[in-house]
């Protein structure tokens, strides 16, 4: 027989097949010596009282044993000589898209302007080590995306976008632990999603499909409103329809874009800083207790939100465990992003923390905007907006990779941080009058939310944190419009704007869901 419940358990029964058969015995009335498996369907943790527990949804087999599969597998066949699809960039989007043309018989063709994810590695680790930015090879440009790099969180809210389930069945057929299965906030980590990454790519080429790295897209082909194909920066030219996944910072893409009369629509983003405490001082807070975690419990999250003066003000990508990492992808720029390790043991833990700006907002900064386009092409203001602010950022920290920082409590203050504490941020900081340089419709907003959360978790708002600036890629700075039907660009057939490149996702797993969305929507383009 097997049974499923619904159970409320200490962390410490939790984390024990023995202590939950005991509780069963204990709440259910089975007997221990009956139960051949407890397998642990859903597990999240809740910690709004002072005493924490699990929340658990169990299957117990009682007199059976388990043959289920934990997941469905998806069959991939062969598809060497099928009909020809462009996948433009191997990040969530693309290899999910090419993953799923394969399923339904088409031959994906994935072009990735970075090098593959193993690769990567080098050249992320001389923006540390250097101070330099490869512009094709970075946190952003490469095998896997920017959350390759920097964390592979599967959380996500846009259940209603699609089949969020087959994602993680897919991710644990190419290696993921089925923990994400399990776990209401899915952690692959930094340091476990490149094998998985690599295993999806050779799903791919053993399916008879084709990656190339190092080949930018420079131009789609198109005649008489139809995509015919892409000409790359090495002289090869791919012909077939075109899904776009190129992600968040392909700004040569979307200048490209809107050069050719490719409808564009300007759109809000989120910008702020990178805040990190010490991590023992958040399992403090969100644990209720100054043991911090102890043995059972996980590195701590949390999740804030406000409204500050008709804008909102929040935690955006939260690392517990994790460290602050260099995300630049190109000369003169700093950004900072989060990223954690599978098993989130750092001393630090930190989020974005944002401010949610609308194009009406840009009016009101004196920040030199770049770009010659801004004034013929209004639709790319944000992304101009995005650029000049990495710039600042750069200049801020000496023209280096070194990122300007501020004690979170002396920003409220508006005093300049005469030191600063011990940060995961390997390129180094500087301390900076962030409350000085960054526009005040954000620096405003930013203190007022700060003394919110303050007030909402004791000991939050503390000289203890960093601000380190600046978080600028939270999102695509514009939408490349597509039909909602048809998921094609709303003028040109043939092409599928994808992911969150195009304004259509935000994070793995919702990328990865338009992914399979527009391969669908491909097939139906070539009537099959």
């Amino acid at each position: 027989m097997i049974q499923e419940y619904q159970l409320r358990v200490l962390p410490e029964v939790a984390v024990n097949e023995q202590r939950l058969k005991e509780f069963l015995q204990e709440e259910k009335g089975l007997n221990p010596s009956e139960i051949n498996a407890v397998r642990i369907l859903k597990r999240n943790i809740d910690a709004r009282q002072r005493t924490v527990y699990m929340n658990l949804s169990v299957r117990v087999f009682i007199n059976e044993i388990p043959h289920d599969q934990e997941f469905p597998v998806t069959d991939y066949p062969n598809v060497e000589n099928k009909p020809q699809v462009i996948v433009v960039g191997a990040g969530p989007g693309g290899y999910f898209a090419a993953l799923r043309l394969i399923e339904l018989g088409l031959r994906p063709v994935v072009v990735e302007r970075g090098k593959n994810v193993r690769d990567r590695k080098v050249d992320i680790a001389l923006i540390s080590r250097e101070h330099t930015v490869n512009p094709e090879s970075n946190y952003s440009f490469g095998e896997g995306g920017a959350g390759a790099y920097s964390d592979g969180k599967l959380f996500t809210r846009s259940k209603k976008r699609g089949n969020t389930d087959k994602i993680m069945h897919v991710f644990c057929q190419h290696g993921a632990s089925t923990s994400i299965l399990i776990d209401a906030h899915p952690h692959i980590g930094t340091d476990k999603l490149p094998r998985v990454i690599e295993n999806m790519r050779e799903t791919i080429i053993r399916c008879g499909g084709e990656v190339h790295f190092e080949t930018r897209m420079d131009a789609i082909i198109i005649e008489n409103s139809e995509v015919k194909g892409i000409q790359t920066d090495n002289g090869k030219t791919f012909m077939g329809p075109v899904i776009l996944a190129t992600g968040h910072s392909a700004r040569d893409v979307y200048r490209w874009l809107a050069n050719n009369d490719v409808t564009l629509e300007a759109k809000g983003i989120a910008v702020g800083v990178r805040l990190e405490h010490p991590a023992k001082l958040i399992d403090q807070i969100q644990y209720h207790t100054k043991d911090g975690r102890g043995k059972y419990l996980p590195a701590a999250e949390y999740s804030f939100v406000s409204q500050v003066e008709g804008r909102g003000v929040y935690s955006f990508c939260m690392c517990p465990g994790g460290f602050v990492v260099p995300a630049a992808s190109g000369p003169e720029q700093v950004v900072v992003n989060g990223m954690s390790p599978s098993n989130r043991g750092s001393r630090w833990s930190n989020s974005g923390m944002v401010v949610e700006i609308q194009p009406e907002d840009l009016a009101r900064t004196d920040l030199q905007v770049l770009g010659e386009e801004t004034a013929e092409h209004q639709v790319l203001q944000m992304l101009n907006f995005q650029e000049a602010l990495e710039r600042q950022c750069w200049m801020q920290g000496g023209r280096t990779q070194v990122a300007p920082a501020q004690r979170m409590e002396d920003f409220t203050r508006r005093k300049l941080s005469v030191d600063l504490p011990e940060s995961s941020y390997s390129p180094g900081l500087i301390a900076s009058p962030l409350h000085f340089w960054m526009p005040e419709f954000i620096t405003k907003r930013l203190s007022l939310g700060f003394q919110n959360f303050g007030r909402s978790r004791r000991g939050f708002l503390t000289n203890q944190a960093t601000m380190i600036g600046i978080e600028t890629r939270t999102s695509a700075p514009v939408r490349i419009v597509r039909d909602r039907e048809t998921l094609q660009h709303i003028t040109v057939s043939g092409l599928f704007p994808c992911g969150e490149g195009a304004g259509y996702a935000g994070g793995i797993v919702s990328a990865g869901v338009d992914g399979e969305r527009c391969a669908e929507a491909v097939a139906n383009y070539l009537n099959l």
